[in-house]
C-alpha cells in the first residue's frame, strides 16, 4: 500500500511527535515501508535573523537538531526498521512538501496541534498548508 512514509517531528513537542512515530511504524510494519523522519528549522538563514549570531551558528544550529532527531529516532524507532532521517531549513509546511516530493514519499504522516479557528487563521496551520500543497497521500493525527 505504502513504500516510503515521511513524518515531520516537532522536537518541542516530542510526545506528540512519538504518537505520530508510533502510528507511522504500525503502518510501516504492516506495508512493509521505510520512514523518514523530518524536522524543520525556521528562517535560521534569513538575513535579519542571522545577522544577530556568529557566521558559523547556522551550521552548529542545524547539526545540534540533527543530533536532537537522530536522538529521538534512536529511541523511538525499533532496530530492524529502515529510516532515514534530515533536518531542513525554511516554513515547515514548504521543507515537508518539498522533502515528501524529493524522497518520493507516497505518505505524509504527521500530528496537527490543537488549535482555535482564530488562531488558524491569523498564523495558519502547517498541517493544513501540507494538506493543500502535498502531492501525495496526508494522513493527519488529531491531538
Amino acid at each position: 500500500m505504502f513504500n516510503f512514509i515521511l513524518v515531520p517531528v516537532d522536537l518541542n513537542d516530542a510526545d506528540f511527535a512519538d504518537k505520530a512515530v508510533k502510528h507511522a511504524l504500525w503502518m510501516a510494519e504492516k506495508c512493509q515501508a521505510k520512514l523518514h523522519l523530518i524536522t524543520a528549522l525556521p528562517g535560521i538563514h534569513n538575513s535579519m535573523v542571522s545577522s544577530y549570531f556568529p557566521e558559523d551558528a547556522a551550521k552548529q544550529m542545524k547539526q545540534d537538531v540533527k543530533t536532537a532527531l537522530q536522538a529521538f529516532a534512536d529511541e523511538k524507532i525499533p532496530e530492524g526498521q529502515a529510516y532515514t532521517l534530515s533536518v531542513e531549513e525554511g516554513k515547515p509546511y514548504k521543507s515537508i512538501v518539498k522533502t515528501a516530493d524529493q524522497l518520493g514519499c507516497d505518505l505524509i504522516l504527521m500530528p496537527s496541534h490543537k488549535r482555535s479557528r482564530s488562531n488558524k487563521f491569523l498564523l495558519g496551520s502547517t498541517a493544513s498548508k501540507v494538506l493543500e500543497n502535498a502531492k501525495v497521500h496526508v494522513m493527519i493525527l488529531k491531538h
